[in-house]
């Protein structure tokens, strides 16, 4: 399902093209006009996926199917649409389930209900605020977890939202899908889903290659929150007053819609008369392309999970504020887990000064030597697992076997 929104042209297939692959595809309508901001009004958004979209898909596959029913078919869609096993029970198709975040949030999401066994299912207190954090180790392939790194839709505040709602009914379906992708790297989370599979990360927009090519190698922080996330305003001038006070250059991505729909003075007034040469504001960019600019030496990121692996990618530590959805567990995966980076703060409030200490001790290259070795080892391992024959291309290449195998009614090898 595709919109022209996603796209310059409206064709995200024309590069894999141009490398020989025979990619076709047609599109449905979500049942919104191009015009409509999806990110804005999420919520709407989301509540028409679950209500609507279900009746269109169906046709859509159907017609798909009755058009040429020789060839072979099966479905491939993302884990929260709850909706595509019954789509593919119906029509008789091997379903394929693609979960986009890393494995550990979906094993936590998949058992839901062990949780809600042992009194941790809607978890007490919220993403902000923990009135009781509980190390457990009864989930299967997590050897151990606080409650506190929960996602916020496992938390007893965010019960009524669509968040909770959305996870909810996916994984109620989770374990009809024949295969489920993970868009993870076994090296990295061997540990929660022995047997994963990756795929790439995000595309980009715009460019300030040349500002950052002025500065010296790992002077500059970069500085991002992802093209979903909302927070309020006395957040970013808590960090804005830290950037200051740190002294730090900095490249700061400040997309529409960061304050929500209506707010658009983002900034503290004459922030950006103060920060001069030292700082660049833009409305997005191309965030690989800046994160492998060797004159950025930190992210300072929302924790989302493309972010975190294009991050690690270009061995870039990062200072973590996670806000919403998985991130707050992505953020155990960083510091905890890989020790690739540090927490802005203790979740509750963020305060200038801790930013700037936090950002100061980042980007000092001696108080972050063991972080930045730390992200190179990891940076290696995500490499290597992409290259041929590595973990990711052999586990892909078992996927198809066994899709293969599904599909034709063959056993052609164990999964």
């Amino acid at each position: 399902m595709l919109s022209k929104t996603h796209h310059k042209d409206g064709d995200i297939f024309s590069e894999a093209r141009k490398s020989g692959l025979d990619v076709r595809y047609a599109t449905i309508s979500d049942g919104f006009p191009l015009e409509f901001d999806r990110v804005v009004y999420l919520l709407e958004y989301w509540d028409s996926m679950m209500k609507d979209l279900p009746a269109r898909i169906d046709e859509f596959v159907g017609n798909i199917i009755r058009s040429d029913p020789d060839l072979v078919h099966f479905l491939v869609v993302d884990t929260l649409y709850s909706w595509a096993s019954t789509i593919a029970q119906k029509h008789n198709l091997v379903n394929v389930s693609v979960w986009t975040e890393p494995a550990v949030v979906f094993s936590l999401a998949y058992h839901s209900e062990l949780l809600r066994e042992n009194g941790h299912f809607p978890c007490k207190g919220s993403h902000m605020n923990n009135d009781i954090e509980e190390e457990i180790s009864y989930i299967p392939g997590i050897e151990s977890i606080n409650t506190k790194d929960f996602m916020p839709y496992l938390k007893e505040s965010e019960v009524a939202t669509i968040s909770y709602k959305l996870v909810l009914s996916a994984f109620k379906e989770a374990n009809k899908t024949d295969f489920i992708l993970h868009n993870t790297v076994q090296e990295l989370e061997s540990e929660y889903l022995p047997t994963n599979t990756v795929s790439s990360s995000l595309l980009s927009e715009s460019d300030c290659s040349q500002w950052l090519d002025s500065k010296s190698p790992g002077s500059v922080l970069y500085i991002s929150f992802g093209s979903l996330v909302q927070t309020n305003k006395q957040v970013i001038e808590e960090i804005a007053n830290g950037l200051l006070l740190s002294e730090v250059e900095f490249v700061w991505a400040i997309r529409a819609g960061l304050l929500g729909p209506t707010e658009t003075n983002v900034l503290p007034t004459g922030f950006e008369d103060v920060i001069k040469d030292k700082g660049l504001i833009i409305p997005w960019c191309d965030q690989t392309k800046v994160l492998s600019n060797p004159a950025v030496g930190g992210f300072l990121s929302h924790c989302g999970w493309n972010s975190i692996l294009e991050s690690i990618w270009c061995g870039v530590p990062m200072i973590c504020y996670p806000v919403t959805y998985d991130q707050p567990t992505n953020r155990k995966l960083v510091v905890d887990d890989w020790m690739v980076g540090i927490n802005l703060c203790d979740g509750k409030s963020v305060d200038r000064n801790e930013v700037a200490e936090k950002i100061k001790r980042l980007m000092n290259r001696t108080t972050s030597q063991k972080l930045r070795q730390n992200v190179v080892n990891v940076s290696a391992n995500l490499h290597n697992a992409v290259e041929i024959d590595g973990s990711s291309e052999i586990n892909f290449d078992r996927f198809i076997e066994d899709l293969k195998g599904r599909v034709y009614g063959e056993s052609t090898s164990e999964f």
